[in-house]
């Protein structure tokens, strides 16, 4: 329908107010909530193709992460309201950690996710630990992506590890890392599953992740 290719275009065209419009026009319409987050979906898809092409760059990413994301609650939570199903590979959290207000990578690895089919649910940038937790267990997580891009904010990764341990949900979760301060090995110190140093490296680890179970 015309108003799904509009969503769609609104998102490539880095259109915020567009964006929500749409989304509410398809819950106020009673149409298929699904049908609407496919066609973000698709425009991710276009986007991160791009970027791999090189024909698009950073601020596109972010330009479409941030667009993406005045549409998705509204959709989402109609789908919820209805009871419905999206089939996905997997739900993933993903955040920048306490004291850390970075978002650009954090951002791309989101756009990517999408566009790869995950449900992607960004808590947003210097976030704390009980947050976290509460994100994982209200969306039912299968992955939690902690960003940290400051050497003073990584050992906060760690913290939201134990937060999640203390939780009794550790088991129940993937964890995976990354921020120009992560290396693998901090990785491995702090108990995440994996470490991604760049945004597509980071959606062929959620993919392995999820896969692995």
């Amino acid at each position: 329908m015309e108003i799904y290719e509009s969503l769609k275009n609104s998102v490539l065209d880095y259109d915020a107010d567009g964006a929500e419009r749409y989304a509410h026009q398809i819950v106020d319409e009673g149409l298929d909530p699904i049908a609407g987050l496919d066609a973000i979906s698709e425009a991710m898809q276009v986007v991160g193709e791009g970027y791999a092409s090189r024909e698009l760059w950073l601020p596109d990413l972010v330009g479409a992460a941030d667009v993406s994301q005045k549409a998705l609650p509204i959709l989402e939570e109609e789908i919820h309201r209805r009871g419905q199903e999206t089939k996905s590979l997997g739900t993933v959290v993903i955040g920048t950690v306490l004291g850390d207000i970075h978002t650009i990578g954090k951002s791309m690895v989101g756009v990517l996710l999408v566009a790869a089919g995950f449900r992607v649910i960004d808590v947003g940038a210097d976030i704390g630990t009980e947050a976290f937790v509460d994100a994982v267990k209200e969306n039912e997580a299968d992955i939690l992506a902690l960003s940290a891009l400051l050497t003073t904010t990584a050992p906060e990764q760690g913290k939201v590890i134990e937060a999640l341990k203390e939780a009794r949900l550790r088991d129940r979760v993937k964890i995976m890392v990354g921020g120009g301060a992560i290396t693998q090995g901090f990785a491995d110190s702090i108990g995440a599953d994996g470490y991604g140093a760049t945004a597509p490296g980071a959606v062929d680890l959620a993919k392995s992740l999820v896969s692995a179970g």
